[in-house]
């Protein structure tokens, strides 16, 4: 199986939806196994997983939580 960066710095929506993928495959988890544990739509998390850029923040924040992912903030 792949290797998962620990850490990313995504510039775009895609490239968090792309992690996510990448995580919840690593983890040997479905998109309904994901929404059953997080709450969301099966349709959000295809969304969200091909980049959909009008994605809630909220809800993103939340599925990252799930699948054991933080965000960090800081300044360039």
């Amino acid at each position: 199986m792949k290797e998962i960066n620990k850490e990313i710095s995504p510039k775009s929506v895609l490239e968090i939806g792309q992690y996510i993928r990448a995580i919840r495959k690593s983890h040997g988890m479905t998109q309904d196994e994901l929404c059953g544990i997080s709450g969301v739509s099966r349709r959000f998390i295809s969304e969200l997983e091909n980049g959909k850029t009008t994605a809630e923040i909220g809800k993103i924040l939340h599925v990252l939580k799930c699948i054991g992912c933080d965000i960090k903030l800081r300044l360039r």
